[in-house]
């Protein structure tokens, strides 16, 4: 009976996360704010749910599998995470007003730097790879 009321208060408490996250996504204007609104409460409401499920069925296979789908989760939503806001920074979807501190500005300027180079040198035919 207590771990019925248990489970039932973190599978709530997951989908009130869960819906923390879906509403700061439509409620927060830059990318930035909405990328951590959806990483940070969706991985701690899969986490709670997770803990339900293992208090309902405490069997090995179910322990494991749920492991296995909580550690997933913890490896990739960091990494698309990172990747997404990387790929608004180069796309220019952010507000860089909002940023505290700009530390990709300058790789980014040496990086456009080298690319309008390289694309004079192969637009003026000095480029020796052509065949």
């Amino acid at each position: 009976m207590i771990l019925d009321i248990i489970s039932a208060v973190l599978i709530l408490l997951g989908g009130v996360l869960s819906l923390a996250a879906a509403l700061g996504l439509l409620r927060f204007g830059d990318l930035l704010s909405r990328m951590h609104a959806s990483a940070k409460p969706q991985i701690l409401g899969l986490l709670t749910v997770a803990v339900a499920i293992a208090i309902q069925y405490p069997a090995w296979s179910t322990v494991t599998t749920l492991a296995i789908v909580i550690s997933f989760q913890l490896v990739t939503i960091p990494v698309a995470t990172h990747m997404v806001g990387r790929a608004g920074y180069r796309t220019k979807h952010l507000r860089r007003s909002m940023l505290y501190r700009d530390e990709l500005a300058e790789a980014v300027d040496r990086a456009e730097a080298r690319e309008a180079a390289w694309e004079r040198r192969r637009g003026s035919g000095t480029d020796h790879n052509d065949g």
